[in-house]
C-alpha cells in the first residue's frame, strides 16, 4: 500500500514541478529576491503558494476519511522563500480550507499546515540575507508532516483508526513533501542562478558601453556626440534602432527606421512625456510608437538625460517585436540612462574647470589691458591741469574697477554687484569719450539679488562700446535691460552703433574670438551654456547701422549663489 501511495504523491509532486519551473520564469519569481516586496507583489505569491497548497490537497489520495497529501509542499516554500507574511497567510489560509473538507483529521491536518508556513517564515528570517537552503526546506517540510501525525495520534479519534492511518501515510507524505520542496527549491535556485548571470551579462554591458562611451560623452551632448554613442550601443546590443534626443528634437537615429527616425525631427508625445515627467516610458505596442504603417520598430524604451538634476534630453531603445521587452530589458535603459547622465555631468564639471581657469586667466589679462589703462591714465593726467576734483574721482573709479576685477574668487556675484563693475568700467569711458558715451538704464529692483556668473555684464557693456559705439564718430548709447518673472532674469545689452555684419555675426562666438573685448563673447557664451544648458546661451541680434541687441536669461531656481 505504501509503495502505490508513495508512486502516487511522486506523481503530484512531478505536477507541482511543472508549475514551480513555469512560475521560475515570472515577474513574480524575481520579487521573490529582492530587498523589499512590495504589497503588491506580496499578495500575488501568497495567491500563487495558497493555490499550490489547495491544489496538493486536491491531489490528495483518501484513505481511512483523510488525505495523503503533498499539501506543506507550497506551504514550507511559500515561508521560507516569501517570508513570514507570505507563509502565514499561504498557511492560514490553505490549513483553513482543509478544516472545511471535513474527515475526522480535518482539524490536526489544518493546525499542522498553518503552523508549518509560520514556521517556514520565521526561518527566513532568522537566515536572511542569506537565502534558506534546499536542505533547510526538506528538514522543515518532514518535521511538519511529522507534527500532523503526532496530532492525529494525540487528538483524532478513534485512536485505532488514527494509528492505522498514520502507519499508511506517515512515510510516503514525508516523502514526497520532502522531495517536493527539494525539487521547487532547485528549481527556483537554479532560476535565480539564471538570473543572476543575466543581471551580471547585462551589467558587464552595460560598463562596456559606458566605457566605450566615455570618450564621446566628454564633449557634452551634441549632434556628434550622440550619433557616435547611439551607434555604440545599437552595435553592442540586441537593440533595433537607437535614438539620443536633446530637449526639442532627434539628435541621433542609428538602426532600422532611419528613413522616416530622422535627424532633426521633432519629438514625438511618447519622448516628450518622458523629457518632462522624468518617468520611464514603455511602448509595447507598434500603433503606439510610429505612425508609419511600414515602420519596422515594434515596441520601445524611453528613459531621461540628466546633467546636474536639469533634464538635457532622451535615451530611446527599439526592440523588432511587440511585447518583447523584459524587466531586464527595462533594468538595463534605466542603467544606461542613470550611467550617461553621470557621464554628462562630469563632462559638464570639466568643461566647468577648463572654462573657469581660462575665464580668470583671460579676465586678467584683459581687464588689465595696457591700453585701457594707459588711456585712462592720460585722461586723469589732462583732468588734473583743468579738473582736479573729476580726476581724482577718476582715479578713485579707476581703483575700484581694478579692486572688483581682481579681489573676487567667487564664480558667482549678484547683479547689483556686476552693475557696480559695470558702473566703474562706464565712469571711465565716459570720462575719456564724454557726450559719445550715453548709457540707459532699464532694470528692475527685484533682479538685483538674483546671482549670475562673475564677469558676465561687464564684457557685455565692454563689448558694444568699443565695437559697436566708439568706432563711429558721433558715439551712441549703450541700454542696459534686466526683466524679472517667477522663474527667469532676462537681460539685454543693446546699442545702436555700427551693428554686424551677417558673415561675422556667425563667427563672433566662436572660440578665441574677438581681442580686446574683455574676457570675450565666446566666453561668456560658453560659461552660461555650461552652468545652465544650451538653452541659455547668448542670444545676438543686429541690423548693420542701426545696432545690437545681445540677451540671454537666467534661470533663478539655479542662480543661487551655486548651481545645483
Amino acid at each position: 500500500m505504501q509503495d502505490s501511495l508513495s508512486v502516487i504523491l511522486f506523481q503530484r509532486i512531478a505536477i507541482i514541478a511543472v508549475v514551480a519551473y513555469v512560475f521560475s520564469q515570472t515577474q513574480a519569481f524575481r520579487s521573490l529576491f529582492k530587498n523589499e516586496t512590495t504589497l503588491k507583489e506580496k499578495i500575488v505569491l501568497v495567491f500563487f503558494f495558497t493555490t499550490v497548497s489547495i491544489a496538493g490537497t486536491y491531489f490528495g489520495i483518501p484513505i481511512e476519511d483523510a488525505l495523503a497529501n503533498v499539501r506543506d509542499t507550497g506551504t514550507i516554500v511559500a515561508g521560507l522563500l516569501g517570508g513570514p507574511l507570505v507563509g502565514g497567510l499561504t498557511g492560514i489560509i490553505s490549513g483553513l480550507h482543509r478544516m472545511t473538507l471535513g474527515g475526522f483529521t480535518a482539524i490536526e491536518c489544518g493546525i499542522a499546515t498553518i503552523i508549518g508556513g509560520v514556521l517556514a517564515g520565521y526561518l527566513s528570517v532568522k537566515m536572511k540575507p542569506k537565502t534558506p537552503e534546499v536542505i533547510t526546506g526538506v528538514v522543515t517540510g518532514v518535521s511538519v508532516v511529522l507534527f500532523s501525525m503526532a496530532l492525529i495520534l494525540i487528538f483524532a479519534k478513534p485512536y485505532p483508526v488514527a494509528a492505522s492511518l498514520v502507519n499508511q501515510v506517515a512515510l510516503p507524505m514525508s516523502l514526497a513533501n520532502a522531495i517536493g520542496i527539494a525539487v521547487f527549491m532547485i528549481i527556483i535556485h537554479n532560476a535565480r542562478e539564471h538570473q543572476t548571470k543575466i543581471g551580471a551579462l547585462q551589467t558587464n554591458k552595460a560598463l562596456r558601453i559606458a566605457n566605450a562611451t566615455l570618450p564621446h560623452w566628454r564633449k557634452g551632448l551634441n549632434i556628434n556626440s550622440a550619433e557616435k554613442v547611439a551607434a555604440t550601443i545599437q552595435t553592442m546590443t540586441s537593440a533595433s534602432a537607437v535614438a539620443i534626443t536633446d530637449c526639442e528634437k532627434i539628435l541621433a537615429h542609428v538602426g532600422m527606421g532611419s528613413d522616416h527616425h530622422i535627424r532633426g525631427a521633432l519629438l514625438t508625445e511618447t519622448i516628450s512625456h518622458c523629457l518632462h515627467t522624468g518617468q520611464i516610458a514603455i511602448v509595447p505596442i507598434a500603433k503606439d510608437l510610429c505612425p508609419h504603417n511600414t515602420c519596422p520598430l515594434k515596441s520601445a524604451i524611453t528613459v531621461q538625460l540628466q546633467c546636474r538634476d536639469e533634464k538635457v534630453g532622451t535615451l530611446t531603445i527599439y526592440y523588432p517585436s511587440e511585447a518583447a521587452i523584459t524587466e531586464l530589458d527595462i533594468e538595463f535603459a534605466q542603467g544606461l540612462g542613470q550611467i550617461f547622465s553621470t557621464q554628462l555631468e562630469l563632462a559638464n564639471l570639466q568643461q566647468m574647470a577648463e572654462l573657469a581657469t581660462k575665464a580668470e586667466l583671460k579676465a586678467l589679462r584683459a581687464q588689465i589691458n595696457p591700453h585701457f589703462l594707459f588711456n585712462s591714465l592720460n585722461t586723469i593726467v589732462s583732468l588734473c591741469r583743468t579738473n582736479s576734483e573729476e580726476a581724482r574721482n577718476l582715479i578713485i573709479e579707476l581703483s575700484d574697477f581694478f579692486r572688483r576685477s581682481l579681489k573676487s574668487a567667487r564664480d558667482f556675484v549678484t547683479i547689483q554687484e556686476e552693475l557696480e563693475l559695470v558702473d566703474s568700467y562706464l565712469t571711465l569711458e565716459k570720462a575719456r569719450f564724454g557726450h559719445r558715451l550715453s548709457v540707459e538704464k532699464d532694470i528692475e529692483t527685484g533682479a538685483l539679488d538674483v546671482q549670475i556668473p562673475i564677469f558676465t555684464l561687464q564684457p557685455l557693456v565692454e563689448n558694444a562700446v568699443k565695437h559697436g559705439l566708439l568706432t563711429q564718430e558721433q558715439g551712441g548709447t549703450v541700454t542696459i535691460s534686466i526683466k524679472k518673472d517667477q522663474q527667469h532674469v532676462a537681460i539685454c545689452i543693446s546699442d545702436n552703433g555700427l551693428g554686424i555684419i551677417p558673415e561675422l555675426l556667425s563667427k563672433i562666438m566662436t572660440h578665441g574670438f574677438g581681442k580686446g573685448a574683455g574676457v570675450g563673447l565666446s566666453n561668456v557664451n560658453d560659461r552660461l551654456k555650461v552652468i545652465y544648458g544650451p538653452q541659455y546661451a547668448l542670444a545676438i541680434d543686429s541690423v548693420p547701422g542701426f545696432g545690437t541687441n545681445v540677451r540671454f536669461s537666467i534661470p533663478i531656481r539655479m542662480s543661487e549663489g551655486v548651481v545645483t
